[in-house]
Parts: structure tokens; sequence; C-alpha cells
């Protein structure tokens, strides 16, 4: 099946590379940029990971990690942090920080104790809490994250921790396969035979598909398939449906007469034996 991403974070367009390393395995990315936009998209569709960056337009990703780990459902969910290199929120940085408060606390009474310059005094090991990145990786630790990655990280490395993730949090799960006639869509391995025969479809088509699947005998807007297949985040042409009805009707072959066009509205799939309405 495939896995499906919402990447929440102000400014998506730095993780770029990681994106489009995720599309390149299969895995279909939804984009917010607010908080309150990402507990709507949960709270209507499947997730199967959430990432999310140091700020959202509406508030810090640590506060977001903290409110969906609070929350029944949202519990369960994989989090994966994306911070960036030598950036932090100002709360990471404070020195009213615990850590960093009984750090410099303790620091200050050996130095009174063996003198600053003395032969006795003690080598600060500054690496665990100098930097900031490593500070806020550990916050968000804390709020409840299952892994912390850095946008300067190696992007192999970053796929392979992502993927780990995921074997860890992920359930087996037996095939799951979607009939109607002679249209056979299997969402574990994400592929389509018709009659027997192995179809060749895009990402996009697949989704499309898979949406008429579930929602049969319904009238299915373009705005809707927009929505449930270049998400929320898509401001391109409605037109784009019908640029890819078109194409998936070609490779359905026979199949194709399932998918039926409702004027000025958008599609509906009707099973066979069903009459048709509208």
């Amino acid at each position: 099946m495939k896995i499906n991403v919402v990447y929440a974070s102000r400014d998506p367009n730095r993780a770029g590379v990681i994106l489009e390393a995720l599309g390149a395995n299969s895995m279909a990315v939804t984009i917010a940029q607010r908080a309150k936009e990402v507990l709507g998209l949960l709270a209507h569709r499947s997730c199967d990971l959430l990432l999310v960056g140091q700020r959202l337009m509406d508030e810090e990703g640590i506060t977001l990690v903290k409110t969906l780990r609070s929350r029944g459902p949202s519990r369960q969910i994989p989090i994966i942090a994306l911070v960036e290199h030598g950036e932090a929120p100002a709360f990471v940085n404070n020195k009213s920080n615990s850590a960093y408060a009984l750090f410099a606390h303790k620091t200050s009474d050996t130095m009174k104790k063996f003198g600053a310059n003395g032969p006795a005094a003690p080598v600060v090991a500054t690496g665990a809490l100098s930097t900031d990145k490593v500070s806020l990786r550990l916050a968000f630790f804390q709020a409840g994250a299952d892994e912390c990655l850095s946008l300067n990280w190696d992007v192999a490395e970053c796929m392979a921790r992502i993927k780990a993730v995921l074997r860890r949090t992920q359930t087996n799960v037996s095939e799951e396969v979607l009939k109607m006639g002679s249209i056979e869509l299997n969402l574990t391995s994400y592929t389509l035979h018709v009659a027997g025969k192995k179809v060749s479809l895009t990402s996009k088509e697949l989704d499309l598909l898979y949406v008429f699947l579930s929602s049969t005998n319904r009238v299915l807007s373009r705005p809707y398939l927009i929505e449930r297949v270049w998400g929320y985040n898509y401001f391109g042409s409605p037109r784009t449906v019908d640029v890819h009805v078109r194409r998936l009707r070609e490779k359905l072959g026979p199949a194709a007469r399932f998918i039926t066009t409702i004027p000025c509205v958008g599609y509906k799939l009707v099973p066979p034996g069903a009459e048709v309405r509208r």
C-alpha cells in the first residue's frame, strides 16, 4: 500500500530534496503550513508518517508534536522532526532551560572549588550542550518525536532513517485488494490488473482510481478530486483532473465505461449492473 506522508512546516521548500526522495520511494506527500491544517488533515484522512519542521505558520513544531501526542488517535502516528543546522527556537537556547541551568551551576561551583586557572580545573565537554542543534533535537525527542533529522544530512541517510521508523511502527497487514468488475487494484503493492492483465499507471492515476473505487456510485466533483489526489496545497487548474481521467480511461480499455462524466460537476464510478443516476 502506498505510504501517505504529511509534512508540516512554515517553509516546506527547504526540505525539497527530501520530499523528492520520498516521492521517488512511492510515498505520497501532503504539505501543511499550519498546525490547525495538520489537525484537519489527520481527522479526515489516513496518515502513515508525519514530518514536522521547526516552525509552522501558527506555532512551533515542538508544540504541535506535544499536542498530537496528547490526543488519542494521533498518539500512534510515527513522527519525525526535520531541523535546520544551527537554527533553533529561542526557548531552546534560553539559559533558564533546566538542563543548561544545572550544567552552568555545577560548572560554576567546580570552578570556585578548584580555581579557574588551577591545575585541577575541569575540562568542560561542550559538545552535548553547547549547540542549539543538539538541544533542539533533544527537545523534539522529549516532546514525543520518534526520530529527528537535520536538513543538512545526506539524503540517503535521511531516507534510511525514515524507512527504519516505518519498519518499527508499521504492523504487518494482509494484502488489501479493491475489485470491481474486471478491475483489480492491489493496495499493498499498489498495482493494477484489468481482466487479469497488469496495467501500468502513474502514481496520480493510481491515486485517482483508488478514490473512484472507494467511492462507487458517488458523484465526485473536480475540487474534491483535487483535494484527495493532489492535496490542499495544489493551486493548478481543475482541468488537470480531466486530463488524468482521460489518460486513466485510455489505459483501462473496456473497463473505462464504468467512469461516467457528470456534466458541469465531475465524475462518478458506476459498478457493473448499477443504474446511472444523475
